[in-house]
């Protein structure tokens, strides 16, 4: 090691620090906390699913990086799209034995996973096919950019909820006008 940090140990402390808080923030943003085999048993909505591990745990499980339409909630209307999200996600994964890759745990005690089929990411499928919209403002890396750049595609093509143009509404939008 370098003599003139040596003789200035507040020096070698803080550049030690700052190369652990860069270690720590790349790490979290790039593995997950957890991956599990599940079997998708309920699909609540086109990003909410339940899931049973071989163990038997219960796993109520929010698809990381997107936002889906709002289904119809006792009297509260659902959003266009709504069931179709539901039930598009229900043909990919519906009673099928998924990796979860858990990213993060949320305020409903979610796990927030990506889902995969094999090698496919069940939740970029979700935006390809316009049935959901990347959720920008909880992507980090390494799905930003792919997410982002499913969503300009599905867009542009007008697939799902592209479809609707002026129409559409966010469902973060939606749930903030119905109070959800």
């Amino acid at each position: 090691m370098n003599n003139v940090l040596l003789g200035h140990p507040k020096k070698l402390l803080l550049l030690i620090l700052t190369a652990l808080v860069i270690f720590c923030a790349a790490a979290s943003q790039a593995a997950p906390l957890r991956t599990v085999t599940a079997t998708i048993t309920k699909i609540s909505d086109g990003d909410t699913v339940q899931a049973v591990t071989p163990e038997g745990t219960k796993l109520k499980v929010r698809l990381y990086g997107i936002d889906a339409p709002e289904t119809s909630k006792g009297k509260i209307q659902g959003e266009p799209f709504g069931n179709a999200s539901r039930d598009y996600l229900a043909s990919l994964v519906g009673q099928r034995s998924v990796r979860v890759e858990i990213r993060d745990i949320d305020r409903y005690r979610r796990m927030v996973a990506i889902l995969w089929l094999g090698e496919r990411n069940v939740n970029l499928e979700m935006i390809n096919a316009g049935m959901a919209e990347a959720y920008g403002e909880y992507l980090k890396q390494p799905y930003r950019g792919p997410f982002l750049q499913a969503e300009q595609e599905a867009k542009a093509q007008a697939k799902g909820i592209w479809s609707q143009g002026n129409s559409y509404e966010r469902p973060s939008q939606f749930r903030r006008r119905m109070g959800s």
